[in-house]
């Protein structure tokens, strides 16, 4: 069932559940995020970041909407950080049901009217919006992009940015940081922030760069407020991890050898996700 992103969060915000956005790059990915989830009876979101897109073009998604469209749960096709307003505009048009418009680097005034008519195109068709306040971490210079230090959300910015903007989903910054953690690096999670934010706005919140959190702390998270939890470092090393072991034998070439097993660690880590997200079943809801 195709749905847009807010279809979807709403219904995570009234239920006080958190819905898996998974970061996809390949079809076997997609393969085994979806049947995970349909599984799961999980509504989820196919997210998939600008250097994805890059990677499976946009000729792919005709495909990712079709199967998103016949799935027994709700299901919706994401553009994750999206960097400018022709980048998000090209993803409503190649038939994206929603979009993140990421201006948090930038002062909040521009933030501000960067994704007001971002949102003001979006939802002239149909299509949810999603926006970042404050600044996520890094912990490595491979894949997404954060900032060496966190520049957390502040609540009462955070409702004048809602107020002004209108968006459908805020991701909010309160200690995590995309990517894989070093050892030595020791997140925590502001809980008392997200209570104060949720407080403040209401809206869907939106978790980005959980990787290496505690699950008591993203299950805190979930019970504080948060709808949509983005998930792709930690699919993505379980799969490619696996298939590092697959190709050890190096006879092997053959795609439908090489990729089953990898789909298989992947589905054990989303199934965990959902697991502990809260979103099992939730498919029923809708």
């Amino acid at each position: 069932m195709l749905c847009t992103g807010d279809e979807i969060l709403s219904v995570a915000n009234a239920h006080g559940f958190a819905v898996p956005a998974f970061n996809i790059s390949n079809y076997s990915m997609l393969r085994a995020v979806v049947e995970t989830c349909e599984e799961k009876r999980s509504p989820h979101i196919i997210a998939i970041h600008p250097d994805e897109l890059m990677h499976i073009g946009t000729d792919m998604l005709a495909s990712i909407i079709q199967i998103a469209y016949k799935s027994s749960v709700p299901t919706a096709v994401h553009l994750d950080h999206g960097a400018s307003y022709e980048q998000v505009l090209l993803a409503i048009q190649s038939g994206f049901t929603s979009v993140m418009i990421d201006k948090s680097f930038a002062p909040f005034e521009e933030n501000v009217a960067q994704t007001s008519r971002v949102v003001h195109a979006a939802h002239a068709v149909g299509v949810s919006v999603e926006a970042e306040l404050g600044t996520i971490g890094v912990s490595d210079k491979y894949g997404e992009t954060g900032s060496e230090e966190i520049l957390y959300t502040d609540p009462d910015d955070a409702q004048r940015f809602l107020e002004q903007t209108e968006v459908d989903s805020l991701a909010v910054a309160i200690g995590t940081r995309h990517g894989l953690y070093p050892s030595e690096v020791k997140p925590e999670l502001r809980l008392d922030l997200l209570a104060a934010i949720k407080e403040r706005v209401g809206i869907p919140l939106v978790l980005h760069g959980g990787s290496n959190n505690s699950d008591m702390e993203i299950a805190g998270a979930v019970h504080g407020g948060i709808n949509k939890i983005n998930i792709s470092s930690d699919i993505k090393a379980a799969y490619f991890r696996r298939m590092r072991q697959v190709l050890e034998d190096t006879h092997l070439r053959e795609p439908n050898v090489i990729e089953p097993p990898c789909e298989e660690a992947l589905r054990a880590c989303a199934a965990q996700k959902i697991d502990l997200f809260e979103s099992v079943n939730k498919a029923d809801l809708y």
